[in-house]
């Protein structure tokens, strides 16, 4: 098959990108949704952490959510099903334009590497390369979709009543309280988390696909070598997921604390994080450390690894089964 042209190419990239990025999103927004209400709470977070003298007296409020299963019937009973879905938006006009660039910028930086605009020879390039292009596609679809991440966290951390109605009212209360830069609040964060965060996913991916290739060379015949299931991929992109979100989980816990700190808070959901509550990053970690323990930055990990794990497989099969389905379409 011939190489398809650049504009055509990146065509493909960008819409398997956001096709799969906004079917992970919808399927794991449940998750999601769990996840940020215990990175934003200050309060502890599980049931034996409140067993902790100082920690118990650092809270200075009941803890709204103390266990995943405890949260979920909580949202639910609450909040109703559509719960779940709060902020999915946001989350949407987020994760759509991220992973479109993120998909893109990977593929042009693999492209230029490998001298071939065909995915199949990009396979074969150094682990170290996989790691360096998915941090800097990382990068580029971070600055270019951030809004929409501070406005899915913000929608996604309140629960009811609500405070912000629409998106539309959040958008006006932080430019009203922040300015036009507090839509870049909690950024610097972010940078830093998704440098190792995407590397570590597009990375150990690649390394799982080589290895996936190598055991169908090995134990079927050699014109199979480049055959890999969706099973396969479905297992590789778990695997990369769920190491990217361990290694990285403190850095996000920070950067959902800058996103909504001073921003409106309804009591019954605990301590609001108030405004300019953190110098900077190393001033974050180091008060959450001291008022909630290591535990403070964990909070969130278990939902957060849950759905890191199908996340990131759905999305990269997602990703290679609509690409393929592409090219063949376009070729």
């Amino acid at each position: 098959m011939e190489e398809p042209s650049k504009l055509k190419r990146a065509l493909i990239d960008s819409s398997a990108g956001a096709i799969s990025g906004g079917i992970s999103r919808t399927v794991t927004s449940p998750l999601d949704v769990i996840k940020i209400r215990f990175q934003v709470q200050l309060e502890p977070t599980s049931s034996w952490a409140l067993l902790r003298k100082d920690l118990a007296a650092a809270a200075s409020a009941p803890s709204k959510y103390t266990g995943m299963f405890q949260a979920t019937k909580d949202i639910l009973r609450e909040e109703g099903v559509q719960g779940f879905w709060r902020g999915n938006v946001p989350a949407l006009l987020m994760v759509m334009p991220y992973t479109a660039i993120q998909f893109t910028v990977l593929h042009k930086l693999k492209t230029f590497v490998s001298g071939s605009s065909k995915t199949e020879n990009h396979i074969n390039l150094s682990p170290y390369l996989s790691y360096v292009s998915g941090a800097l596609a990382g990068c580029a679809a971070t600055v270019g979709s951030y809004p929409f991440d501070l406005l899915r966290t913000i929608l996604a951390s309140q629960g009811e009543p609500k405070v912000y109605p629409t998106m539309r009212s959040a958008f006006i209360d932080i430019v009203r309280t922040r300015g036009f830069q507090g839509l870049y609040s909690g950024l610097s964060p972010t940078l830093v988390e998704i440098i190792p965060y995407a590397g570590l996913q597009f990375g150990t991916y690649d390394t799982f696909k080589r290895w996936a290739m190598a055991l169908n060379h090995r134990f079927s015949n050699a014109a199979a070598e480049d055959n890999i299931s969706s099973f396969q991929l479905f297992l590789c992109g778990l695997a990369a997921g769920t190491c990217a979100k361990l290694v990285c989980h403190p850095l996000d816990v920070v950067k959902k604390r800058f996103q909504i700190e001073g921003l409106q808070r309804h009591p019954r959901y605990g301590a609001r994080v108030e405004h300019r509550a953190y110098r900077n990053m190393l001033d974050a970690m180091q008060r959450i450390l001291r008022l909630e323990g290591w535990a403070g930055l964990y909070k969130g990990i278990i939902p957060s690894t849950v759905k890191a794990a199908p996340a990131g497989a759905v999305t990269f099969v997602a990703y290679e089964l609509t690409s393929d389905w592409l090219e063949s379409t376009f070729s």
